[in-house]
């Protein structure tokens, strides 16, 4: 007898807000807690999740928290409860007709990819494609005065991390750069200034070509692959696009035009676990290798990270670290921590993570439930 997946029976929407461990500094600014939408989608007795990467502010891409929350309240997530659904791939013609806000869809998606692989019974890497029982992770250093850093790098080579990422902005790029190669020469060292630069600025980006980093992530702005085209014509270090990849059509033209040489991938900047496979394969296809990048995930999309790093093209170290990096308690049950540099995958159906509902309920700002 076939089984059928059941009608989505059930939904709830919060917004959630964890306190930063430390204030986390990038060249748009600093972020002192973590505030994001939490998407719970349930189906015959089963529970999917996501959060949402989107910040309060467009200060990263376009989109917000509080547009989000009214996309997905007023609208999409209303659209799904009673909806005959056979997997995931179902879902895009219901979501296809909203345009852009690929963070706010992917909440939608992540989450039926949750429910999905859990009727399946079955690990959401092993559902994805993966490959691996862990995964090599790195770290990202937010901007801070240069010695703190140093001191910072020191901590998480002893711990094991594969890759520190340092994030720059003018004025605070070279020397920080300089000191950290000098006082770490072995080190797989990348830099991210989050579109902090313009092609005026040739000749800062150049003169990082002396320090043998991994890449440079998303130096031009947020929205351009021409220009980075330009630029990495004049540089030997590879560029990494983070920002301006949100869909599989934007990769391609990346990849063909030779503005990447290394891919970020973010499945919730991507629209989900679906483009997210179209971008890994497209960039296998031109033998570019990707990561996976963070967004200051808590729990439940730190998972999702980790399931989706499994995939075989994913060949650099992400920023899927421990999460007590971040925050004293997650709202999750399970501890999400590396060792030595290593992540292993959640055991269990779906993400293999369990909400900690009672920490959970503590730091909720809002909660609204959905029935048919």
């Amino acid at each position: 007898m076939t089984r059928v997946f059941p009608r989505i029976d059930r939904a709830e929407l919060r917004l959630v807000r964890l306190p930063l461990i430390n204030p986390f500094t990038i060249s748009t600014g600093t972020m002192y807690d973590k505030t994001f939408p939490l998407l719970t989608l349930s189906a015959g007795g089963l529970e999917g999740y996501a959060e949402g990467v989107m910040d309060p502010l467009p200060d990263f891409l376009e989109e917000t928290i509080a547009g989000t929350m009214a996309l997905l309240g007023d609208t999409v997530v209303p659209q799904l409860l009673g909806a005959s659904l056979s997997g995931p791939a179902a879902l895009e013609p219901l979501l296809a007709p909203w345009r852009g806000n690929r963070m706010a869809l992917a909440t939608v998606e992540m989450a039926l990819w949750d429910l999905w692989a859990k009727w399946l019974d079955l690990p959401l890497a092993t559902v994805l494609g993966g490959v691996r029982e862990a995964i090599d992770v790195g770290v990202s250093l937010g901007i801070g005065p240069i010695d703190g850093t140093l001191d910072r790098i020191a901590a998480h080579v002893a711990q094991g991390y594969k890759r520190i990422k340092l994030k720059i902005m003018p004025g605070h790029d070279l020397a920080l750069v300089a000191a950290a190669r000098a006082a770490f020469p072995a080190v797989k060292l990348s830099v991210d200034a989050n579109s902090a630069y313009r092609l005026s600025d040739f000749a800062i980006l150049k003169e990082l070509d002396a320090f043998h980093l991994e890449y440079i992530e998303q130096p031009l702005a947020w929205d351009d692959i021409h220009d980075h085209a330009v630029l990495q014509a004049r540089l030997t270090t590879p560029l990494c696009l983070d920002e301006s990849i949100r869909t599989a059509q934007h990769a391609r033209r990346a990849l063909a035009s030779d503005a990447t040489r290394v891919i970020n991938i973010k499945v919730g900047r991507v629209g989900g676990h679906a483009e997210a496979r179209r971008i890994h394969d497209l960039a296998a296809a031109f033998d570019v290798p990707v990561w996976c990048g963070g967004m200051l995930e808590a729990g439940i999309g730190r998972a999702h990270n980790i399931h989706l790093s499994a995939l075989p093209n994913f060949t650099k170290p992400g920023d899927t670290s421990s999460a007590s990096r971040y925050f004293h308690r997650d709202i999750i049950v399970e501890k999400l921590e590396a060792s030595d540099g290593r992540m292993p995958i959640p055991p269990g159906p779906g993400i293999g993570v369990h909400l900690d509902r009672d920490f959970l309920d503590t730091v909720t700002l809002s909660v609204k439930e959905f029935r048919p």
